[in-house]
C-alpha cells in the first residue's frame, strides 16, 4: 500500500532513541523528512547519521519539551528548517515510577505540557498542510498496570485533549490521533532493565501478553506512519490499542 507520505515533513520529540526514533525510521522509509529532538545532541548525531543514509532530509538538536520558551523556539525554528510541517509526534515522556510529588510534577511538564507545547507550537503550520498528529500514550492510561500513578494518569489527560484537537481543529483539516503502546521492549529500555533486574515481574508482564511476546519500537512506528498517513485521513479522535492483547477489557 502506497501510504501517500512521500515528500511530507514531520517532527518527532524524542526522536533519539525507542519508539520515537523507530517512528522516525518509519516515517524516513516512506519518503518524509524528518526532525528529531532529544535533551542530548550526542544521542540526535548518531540518530540523524542513520536518518541520512535513507535519502531523506534529517535535521535536529538538543532540545528539552519541559523548558517551555526554548522548546518553542526549537519548533519554530525546525518548522521554518523543514518548509513546512505535515506531523507531529509528540511523544516524550518523563517515565514511570515515581509517586511523589516531584514524579507527579516531571510527568506533568514532560508528558502532557510537553505535548501541548509542541501542538500550539505546530498549529499553524498543521492548518496550512491539513496535517496530523499522533500522540503517544500508554495502555496504564487505559486500564491499572505497569506505571499506575502520575505516569498513567497524565497519559490519561493526552486522551483527552487528542479528542479535544480533533473536535475542533477538524473543520481546520487537522486531525489527531493515539496509539495506546502496552508493554515494549526495546534494547536498553525499560523493559530491557526489567529483565536485567527484576526478572520475576518482567516474566509475570510476559505471561499476561496472549501472543507471548513484547511488542517492538516498529510495532508502533508502522502504526503511527498509517494514522498519519492520507491512506487514514478519515480517521481523528481515535485512540489505537497495540498491546498484544494485554488489557483486558473491552474496546468499544
Amino acid at each position: 500500500m502506497d501510504l501517500g507520505l512521500k515528500g511530507k515533513k514531520a517532527i518527532i520529540t524524542g526522536g533519539s532513541k525507542g519508539i520515537g526514533l523507530a517512528t522516525a525510521h518509519a516515517l524516513a522509509d516512506e519518503g518524509v523528512d524528518v526532525a528529531i529532538c532529544s535533551r542530548k545532541a550526542d544521542d540526535v548525531n548518531a540518530a540523524l547519521e542513520a536518518l541520512k543514509g535513507k535519502g531523506i532530509n534529517a535535521i535536529g538538536g538538543a532540545a528539552d519539551v519541559a523548558d517551555g520558551d526554548s522548546f518553542k523556539a526549537w519548533m519554530a525554528s525546525t518548522i521554518e528548517e523543514l518548509g513546512g510541517l505535515d506531523i507531529l509526534v509528540p511523544q516524550v515522556s518523563a517515565g514511570g515510577g515515581d509517586p511523589s510529588e516531584k514524579g507527579w510534577a516531571a510527568n506533568f511538564q514532560t508528558d502532557i505540557m510537553g505535548t501541548v507545547r509542541a501542538v500550539e507550537s505546530s498549529l499553524e503550520a498543521l492548518r496550512a498542510s491539513k496535517g496530523s498528529i499522533v500522540m503517544i500514550s500508554t495502555t496504564t492510561a487505559i486500564e491499572e498496570g505497569p506505571g499506575s500513578g502520575p505516569y498513567g494518569a497524565v497519559k490519561a489527560g493526552l486522551l483527552n485533549y487528542s479528542n479535544h484537537l480533533a473536535q475542533t481543529e477538524g473543520a481546520n483539516g487537522v486531525r489527531s490521533n493515539v496509539i495506546c503502546p502496552g508493554p515494549i521492549y526495546i534494547d536498553g529500555g525499560p523493559w530491557n532493565y526489567i529483565k536485567d533486574n527484576m526478572a520475576d515481574f518482567y516474566n509475570a508482564t510476559l505471561g499476561n501478553i496472549p501472543l507471548g511476546k513484547f511488542g517492538a519500537g516498529e510495532d508502533i512506528a508502522k502504526s503511527v506512519a498509517f494514522l498519519a498517513s492520507p491512506a487514514s485521513g478519515h480517521t481523528t479522535g481515535t485512540n489505537v490499542i497495540i498491546d498484544g492483547g494485554f488489557t483486558k477489557g473491552v474496546q468499544f
